[in-house]
């Protein structure tokens, strides 16, 4: 299965693929009318956005710790300094907990 370079959402169908190059697939939410990948700062606030749907228990401050885990752990954000992936990133317990929403 193939997963977005930028956000790592499965892409479980074809429909899903708003973009694919340079040996990348990008989710139809990274990418914008353009056919370019989105902003940084856009695919971290659609991540905190998500995140934070998942649970109501959920803070701001968690999802945005989460959302950086999940970004760094990404090839396609590893040399980007944008300011949105600066700050204090979730601990594998904190991870785990987003993780375990997201099974249901």
């Amino acid at each position: 299965m193939k997963f977005c370079a930028a956000c790592s959402m499965p892409l479980e169908n074809e429909t899903l693929i708003g973009l694919e190059k340079d040996d990348q697939s990008f989710c139809a939410y990274c990418v914008n009318e353009e056919k370019t990948v989105k902003s940084c700062e856009e695919i971290f606030e659609g991540g905190v956005q998500f995140f934070l749907s998942l649970d109501p228990s959920f803070t701001r401050s968690f999802a945005e710790k989460n959302v950086r885990k999940n970004m760094h752990s990404l090839p396609y954000w590893k040399n980007n300094t944008a300011p949105c992936l600066q700050g204090e990133i979730a601990s594998d317990e904190e991870f785990a907990q987003i993780l375990a929403r997201l099974q249901g």
